[in-house]
């Protein structure tokens, strides 16, 4: 009888891409709890960082009530050149910061207080959107409270063309600076001058619940919005199911021009988008649901990546994460062309390897059509989560957010039982680190019967081998040096073997299984 054996020919077609190692890292902050929520690098080689502070002592100074908003502005280093702690007796936070034209800032957040450093708060009971325009030295230039006699909240801001603000949030207020709401609760878009009066504001949603997290000016001088949305009426159409990502195209002066549900049946929320450099738009966010527009979620959320074109229509889309809970916060366009994305980690599975302990940091680095390069959690034994990214240079990353460790890629923290800001500075070129370790790395016999044997020097996280389409195959998650990959039921075709090492590399092959 004539045996005829499956032919297995592999052949290499892309280059082990190194994860980045930690060049220096800084944490800022008192006795009690401190959390950024955005960071920028400076025209001075520096950074600056917001968010919150809740202490009186360690780098925090004049602290006015229960929670002051914080700038934090370093050197190129990290070492610490001024704070400012802004705002009145009680509650306030900044969730953006960008650095201005005039070498200044522009910081917005909410605010419930009205003394200090606030005025003209809007209730005595809610929160007012919050905009505060410093100095080069954090001096501040002026402030404006937004909103109405409800809740209202700024979640991003970026300067525009014409030396003015656009300003985005949440409102639930029909009175005030707000007006033309549509329910429960809208997305809101304020347009303000250079010196933070109102131009314009937009409503954006339907009768339940919708916010924005996300706006930027977009190379026609309109404006690109992202957020969440749980209606399906008004401005919104095309919804999927409990909660949707929200994409919203506008021109110069605020009318939609085009919207786009994203999702699937279960909860989807998008928190940053980016216009690329072929005119289109990638956002980020949270995903649980496996149908619709969503696929290859491994558990009760992941990292959600979208890209779309320029006019909204999705072009491919990622999970990113394992069978715990991940989320992508922040996303950056690299100077190869592919994407930066950072977030929170639970997981220690799936695409995840390098885990510390109950959430950590998380840094991926995706090609231009969304294939994982290489990740890199980061964190210690505590919480953490990486709120903003920025590519340096090529190879140079700088990440932010907060950090609650005393161990692991932790040092420093100023709070036995509390957060940080966290600042992490990593690179490849800076420390001369082209191959962390030689690439010792098979996948043999060829031809093959019935399995493939699986050799590396340098243990393995995670082996997959997925068809033309994407589809998932076969997974082995940190097989031992020398697994067995059955190939015994595949069809003839060509496969792609992804495969993640321990220390963050990973090495991509081409299976041809012939019978």
């Amino acid at each position: 009888m004539n045996h005829i054996f499956p032919v297995l020919l592999i052949v290499c077609t892309a280059a082990v891409q190194a994860q980045p190692a930690i060049q220096w890292q800084k944490c800022y902050g008192g006795t009690s709890t401190e959390k950024a929520f955005a960071m920028q690098p400076t025209t001075d080689g520096g950074y600056v960082l917001t968010g919150y502070t809740e202490s009186w002592d360690g780098d925090v100074t004049m602290n006015h009530g229960l929670y002051d908003l914080w700038v934090v502005k370093v050197d190129s280093v990290g070492d610490l050149q001024w704070q400012r702690s802004l705002g009145g007796t009680r509650y306030d936070r900044a969730a953006a910061i960008q650095q201005t034209s005039d070498g200044g800032y522009i910081v917005a957040g909410i605010t419930d207080s009205n003394d200090g450093d606030v005025s003209g708060n809007h209730s005595t009971n809610q929160y007012d959107a919050w905009v505060v325009k410093l100095n080069a030295s954090g001096g501040i230039q002026w402030q404006k409270c937004l909103g109405g006699t409800n809740g209202d909240q700024a979640e991003d801001i970026s300067q525009t063309t014409d030396g003015g603000y656009l300003l985005a949030g949440i409102t639930m207020s029909l009175d005030g600076d707000a007006s033309g709401g549509h329910g429960l609760q809208d997305g809101w878009l304020v347009k303000l001058g250079a010196t933070g009066n109102i131009e314009w504001q937009k409503c954006l949603g339907g009768t339940n619940g919708d916010w924005v997290n996300s706006v930027l000016q977009t190379s026609d001088g309109g404006y690109i919005a992202t957020g969440t949305t749980q209606s399906n009426d008004g401005d919104v159409f095309g919804g999927h199911g409990d909660n949707d990502a929200w994409v919203v195209k506008l021109d110069a002066t605020g009318n939609i021009q085009w919207q786009k549900c994203l999702g699937g049946t279960g909860s989807e929320q998008a928190y940053s988008t980016l216009q690329t450099s072929d005119g289109g738009y990638i956002l980020v966010g949270t995903a649980s649901s496996n149908d619709w527009d969503v696929s290859g979620n491994h558990g009760s959320g992941d990292c959600w990546v979208v890209k779309l074109d320029g006019a909204g229509n999705m072009q491919w889309q990622k999970c990113l994460g394992g069978t715990d809970a991940d989320f992508a916060l922040a996303v950056q366009q690299a100077t190869d062309g592919g994407y930066l994305v950072a977030g929170q980690v639970g997981s220690s599975d799936g695409d995840a390897s390098g885990h510390h302990g109950m959430v950590d940091g998380w840094l991926v680095k995706l090609d231009d059509l969304g294939a994982l390069e290489w990740q890199r959690c980061l964190g210690g034994s505590g919480l953490e989560a990486l709120q903003d990214i920025e590519q340096i240079t090529d190879g140079v990353y700088v990440v932010a957010g907060q950090t609650g460790s005393h161990d692991g890629d932790v040092s420093g923290v100023h709070g036995p039982n509390y957060e940080d800001f966290w600042l992490v500075k990593l690179g490849l070129a800076d420390l001369g680190i082209e191959d962390p370790q030689p690439l010792d790395f098979s996948l043999a016999p060829n031809p093959a019967h019935t399995e493939v044997h699986v050799r590396s020097a340098v243990p393995i996280a995670r082996l997959e081998l997925v068809d033309p389409a994407g589809r998932r195959m076969s997974t082995m998650l940190s097989p031992k040096a020398n697994s067995a990959l059955d190939v015994s039921t595949l069809t003839n075709g060509l496969y792609i073997a992804h495969v993640v090492l321990v220390d963050g590399r990973t090495i991509t092959e081409t299976v041809m299984v012939a019978h």
